[in-house]
């Protein structure tokens, strides 16, 4: 059941338990956020002062392999995994300024993050949202706005930005990745970024994913760029290869230290 301002009626529990959707607007400057949203992230950016430059960081890693993805290699349909609250520079205003043919679907866990993506896609035709988990690859795919809105005869672009670790290995992220492949036609790309271990302040950043794990009850694990590597067989990456978001085909030379977040694009072969 909604309530009267369109967003779901949310328990004291779900306003009371800090969500990674909601945390991750509030980092960006959004408003869609509660109170236990807000101190987990100011915790977070206390123990580890780089963290909000690599959030925005990462953002604008999105932004221009989106927009690359568009004006360089023609994909014109992209499935957002893990899409989050909608907040600056949402993907469908990236493709669809550059395309106004784009068509996107939007895939979160989060029933803000949903009810929000709806109101913002209110007369838009060519964009939507679903509210699924990423983990069921065969749901998503075959979910009937996905199989409207996407032709996987034809290109497509699959992101999942940042959001992979908060998948821990039992979870097998390896074989999520592989049946999203799976489903596509040669040509289409993957788009990833992805948290790692930051070897300059270890002590720093285990001190904070402990403090976010028990907060959210949400599993978070870094990995390394050989780790990421090996989840792309079928794939071929795209240069630079997988590098610091900041370095991914920056739009001026950037030499800002950030908390260590990866990010890649690959070509289906």
């Amino acid at each position: 059941m909604d309530s009267s301002d369109g967003l779901p009626a949310l328990s004291p529990a779900d306003i009371e338990r800090p969500s990674p959707a909601r945390i991750y607007d509030y980092w960006l400057g959004g408003s869609n956020n509660f109170a236990a949203d807000r101190e987990v992230a100011e915790r977070a950016a206390a123990a580890m002062p780089t963290l909000r430059a690599a959030i925005w960081a990462n953002r604008a890693f999105l932004r221009r392999v989106v927009k690359a993805l568009v004006t360089e290699y023609g994909v014109t349909q992209f499935l957002d995994l893990g899409s989050g609250v909608p907040t600056v520079g949402n993907v469908h205003e990236i493709a669809q300024d550059a395309d106004p043919s784009c068509r996107i679907v939007y895939v979160d866990i989060d029933p803000v993050a949903v009810a929000h993506g709806h109101a913002l896609l209110t007369g838009n035709e060519q964009a939507v949202v679903i509210h699924g988990d990423l983990r069921h690859p065969a749901t998503v795919l075959e979910h009937p706005k996905t199989r409207r809105l996407l032709d996987f005869s034809r290109p497509v672009g699959v992101l999942m930005n940042a959001v992979l670790h908060f998948m821990p290995d039992e979870e097998q992220p390896e074989q999520i990745v592989h049946a999203y492949r799976d489903a596509l036609c040669p040509g289409s790309f993957l788009a990833l970024s992805h948290a790692a271990p930051d070897l300059d302040h270890p002590t720093e950043q285990a001190g904070m994913v402990d403090d976010y794990q028990r907060s959210t009850r949400v599993r978070f694990i870094h990995r390394t760029p050989e780790q990421l590597a090996g989840w792309l067989d079928g794939f071929t990456l795209e240069p630079p290869g997988i590098v610091q978001v900041n370095e991914w085909r920056p739009d001026v030379e950037s030499h800002q230290h950030i908390l260590r977040t990866y990010g890649l694009l690959a070509r289906k072969d």
